[in-house]
């Protein structure tokens, strides 16, 4: 069975809202998108190579899938580490809203069969693939509160604003991970791996 893994890049106060421009996600009255780009670099995009030569399909939210499926189709260079993925392998949309999606190799799947939808692709893909989920906030967080993510990639910036959507809210389980991979780009950005391995124990010193 292949893996269901999350990439998200984040503030320092764990901010994951429109990192790639004020156009991505204003909701809620958010002043500040495009916080990401400053910080972007070779190190960064190494990285991100990284992960797209894992895939093996793609799990998005609604959000983020429009803000791919308006650019990335346009990028039509076959040799592009990330386009090329994105434009040829299997994508899947957790919406109750899109009918009629036009980026192929899509399929809109309902909240009421997200769950089973998802161990079904898990189990067809080869286990050295993964089943991918970039961004997609509140896709995240559902996935979270029910332990379905089994590793995370976390690129946190070193930059704080005080303000937007965060990957972890109030109410979210208490689970332990561990620390699989790290590295730093030149430009301060960390880079951590985590799996999960179940629920957090707690002591006293």
């Amino acid at each position: 069975m292949a893996k269901l893994t999350l990439t998200t890049f984040l503030t320092l106060d764990g901010v994951m809202q429109a990192p790639g421009g004020p156009a991505e996600d204003p909701s809620g009255g958010f002043e500040y998108g495009g916080w990401l780009v400053p910080y972007a670099d070779d190190g960064m995009a190494q990285f991100m190579t990284e992960v797209f030569d894992r895939v093996g399909a793609f799990l998005l939210g609604r959000r983020t899938y429009d803000i791919f499926a308006g650019y990335w189709p346009q990028v039509t260079d076959p040799a592009d580490p990330i386009a090329g993925r994105l434009n040829t392998l299997p994508k899947y949309v957790a919406s109750t809203t899109l009918a009629d999606p036009r980026w192929a190799g899509t399929t809109v799947i309902d909240g009421e069969n997200l769950q089973s939808e998802i161990v079904r692709v898990k189990d067809a893909l080869p286990a050295d693939r993964e089943l991918q989920v970039h961004g997609s906030g509140m896709l995240a967080q559902w996935l979270l509160a029910r332990d379905l993510v089994d590793e995370m990639n976390l690129l946190v910036f070193p930059v704080y604003l005080g303000a937007g959507r965060r990957l972890f809210p109030r109410g979210g389980l208490p689970t332990a991970c561990e620390l699989t991979a790290s590295r730093t780009t030149a430009a301060g950005t960390a880079i951590h791996t985590y799996r999960r391995t179940g629920r957090a124990s707690f002591g006293t010193f």
